[in-house]
């Protein structure tokens, strides 16, 4: 333990303060130094940036609220917000979806549950960058092909062309590397569940559906809370999968908020586009904040 108590003569415990070990000083200033450094200090720096005409280097003047004016005017920023929100709120529902099912069927009792679970949760470990590159090519020549030899017209042409399909290619792709670490949280809450209970609602005569609605989704609404915010989080700064499979396209149709951002950078709008991160980053934090008081007391397991 790192703070403990210091015992008065007489046996009782002291009144005063807990003494902090030393060590946990040597753990945790060094982690704070870096956070501040590495993380604070640059978040500062750039949101009083996001006030001036900087473009990174050399010299610049404030400009006030400039900036976020631009922002709120341009349709572009507009077109991405729009975008990454609709693209996580239907990422999230499908990546949940599927991985809740996918953990009730992988803790059942059939062969080769935990041989499969492995296989499951390959995705995870490869890269988004990788992996977009490589459903780029099988959604740009091997579906295009299959869909001719079977004459299915709609997909004959690369979806990723299409400015009012390309966004499915990258809920896709998105969900398909992102299922596998929502899967093994949905099996460590469907596996906390007791048997007991399970052969208790079976002696009652519950269905199986029934188990799953009153048993199975309540027991595990902890996990479910935790992967609906971690998922909506990552979501919200999708980038390297969009890079690579559209890199935005067509034209700004796929375009996130993390890529205007980034892109802005490079193109010379430093302060544009920390004035754009400062908005996004309050946006995340008040879309957080509404998670948790909408999921308060839901989350204990």
């Amino acid at each position: 333990m790192a703070i403990t108590s210091l015992p008065t003569p007489g046996g009782s415990r002291s009144s005063h303060r807990p003494r902090v070990e030393p060590v946990f000083h040597l753990f945790l200033w060094p982690t704070v130094a870096l956070f501040t450094l590495a993380i604070t200090v640059p978040a500062v720096m750039g949101i009083v940036l996001s006030f001036t005409n900087s473009v990174g280097f050399g010299e610049f003047r404030f400009t006030g609220l400039t900036n976020y004016i631009a922002v709120f005017s341009d349709p572009a920023i507009l077109h991405a917000y729009g975008f990454t929100l609709w693209f996580s709120l239907v990422t999230v529902v499908l990546v949940n979806l599927i991985a809740f099912l996918l953990a009730i069927a992988l803790t059942a009792k059939i062969r080769a549950r935990v041989s499969l679970r492995a296989v499951f949760v390959i995705p995870m470990v490869i890269s988004g960058i990788v992996i977009a590159y490589v459903f780029s090519y099988l959604f740009a020549n091997s579906l295009p092909a299959a869909a001719t030899a079977l004459g299915f017209a709609p997909l004959e042409q690369s979806i990723l062309a299409n400015p009012s399909l390309a966004w499915v290619a990258v809920v896709i792709v998105t969900a398909w590397q992102a299922i596998p670490s929502a899967l093994l949280i949905y099996i460590a809450g469907v596996l906390s569940i007791p048997s007991d209970v399970y052969e208790a609602a079976a002696l009652d005569g519950a269905s199986p559906w029934r188990q799953l609605r009153s048993i199975t989704v309540p027991l595990t609404a902890g996990y479910i809370v935790i992967n609906v915010i971690i998922g909506f989080k990552n979501f919200m700064n999708a980038y390297d999968i969009i890079l690579g499979l559209t890199n935005g396209g067509p034209g700004t149709a796929t375009t996130s908020v993390a890529m205007s951002i980034f892109s802005g950078f490079t193109n010379g709008d430093y302060s544009y586009q920390m004035a754009n991160a400062t908005i996004f980053f309050v946006i995340a934090v008040v879309i957080a904040l509404l998670q948790l008081r909408a999921t308060r007391g839901r989350t204990a397991f």
